[in-house]
């Protein structure tokens, strides 16, 4: 008996200081390459409106809330949401909007977790298209740090990214 508590005990303390040596800070982000000059591309990330065409949450809560506020589109542009378990809650804020080549948000989880991230989407020219990279960054609160001993932040949300990425490339090349 004492030796599973033992077992048990030194297993917790080897994750806790394995994720005692892990960095506070992350950045995963995701790319492709679309078939569509940045112009067309660029309305679909710089208007919150617009991501209820391509966001790959957008369709986690049918009855989720949203609240736009603050600037139509570009710099200064809110967004908020309200929605289940599966799509949180939490805001974002168009932070800079450089047309046609970036757009970077503020974004704020309150649910499931709080959570303080920073987002980019950089377009640049490429062939006869466009390649978008879809970006975030920030720093990990301690219990984070403990769960990406086992899952990475890029694993959890990079399939999100991928997903995304696929939505817009689809809306943007029609």
């Amino acid at each position: 008996m004492y030796i599973a508590l033992a077992a048990v005990g030194s297993l917790i303390l080897l994750v806790l200081l394995v994720a005692a040596t892990r960095s506070n800070e992350f950045r995963l982000e995701r790319s492709t390459e679309m078939h569509a000059p940045p112009d067309k591309i660029y309305p679909l990330l710089e208007d919150f409106h617009q991501w209820i065409q391509w966001s790959p949450w957008e369709g986690l809560d049918p009855d989720m809330k949203r609240t736009h506020s603050g600037a139509p589109k570009g710099t200064g542009a809110r967004y908020a949401w309200d929605g289940n378990k599966k799509a949180g809650a939490g805001s974002m804020e168009i932070t800079d909007a450089t047309s046609p080549h970036r757009v970077v948000i503020n974004l704020s989880f309150t649910r499931p977790f709080a959570a303080h991230n920073t987002v980019d989407f950089t377009l640049t020219p490429a062939g006869t298209g466009t390649r978008v990279v879809w970006g975030m960054q920030g720093t990990h609160a301690f219990m984070m740090k403990v769960m990406g001993v086992f899952v990475s932040m890029d694993t959890l949300v990079g399939k999100d990214f991928e997903k995304g990425l696929a939505n817009l490339k689809a809306v943007a090349e029609q």
